[in-house]
């Protein structure tokens, strides 16, 4: 069995109800080098086009980019801030984007990280980032975010369903007034 297999197809015009068994499949990017261990859901690899998260379904809809502490210092000068700028800029299409990092804020204003960039460019940067692409959330261990990541989903794909209940009911209410 291949892992296109084990994704979970949705019945098309189901209701809430008949969803509720069902679980959102993350997806992790395949460029993503430390990925997220999810508890409570399944995931597998696969390319997106934003972002390190997402899931089946909802890759042009749903993303989160994750970055320690590390890889956000490296992402504020030259090359790196222009590529990085580019991905959020993608992201801030999406319906829900955020920018998780995994550490917290803290450790920037101790410049507890090899580089020399200064505390106060890293912290200006992601205030900028924040006001200008996505909201940005901050993280204690890659295990809690994980559990932020799976959060984030479960409520995303259930505001999907939900929207899709109203569309359908919206529907049966037209034809009723039609009957009557």
């Amino acid at each position: 069995m291949n892992q296109a297999d084990t994704i979970p197809t949705y019945p098309a015009m189901k209701t809430l109800g008949d969803l509720a068994s069902l679980r959102p499949l993350v997806i992790i990017d395949t460029r993503e080098q430390t990925p997220l261990a999810f508890p409570r859901l399944q995931s597998i690899r696969g390319t997106l086009t934003s972002g390190d998260y997402s899931f089946a379904g909802a890759e042009d809809l749903f993303a989160i980019e994750r970055k320690s502490i590390a890889d956000l210092v490296s992402c504020v000068m030259g090359d790196n801030r222009e590529r990085f700028e580019r991905e959020l800029t993608r992201l801030r299409g999406l319906r829900f984007a955020r920018l998780l990092i995994i550490g917290n804020q803290s450790e920037i204003e101790g410049q507890e990280y090899k580089s020399n960039v200064s505390p106060r460019a890293v912290l200006n940067s992601l205030h900028a980032w924040e006001a200008r692409f996505i909201p940005v959330v901050f993280t204690q261990t890659p295990a809690t975010a994980a559990q932020q990541v799976e959060t984030w989903i479960y409520w995303f794909a259930r505001e999907l369903v939900e929207s899709c209940n109203d569309l359908l009911r919206a529907q049966r209410n037209k034809k009723q007034e039609k009957i009557q």
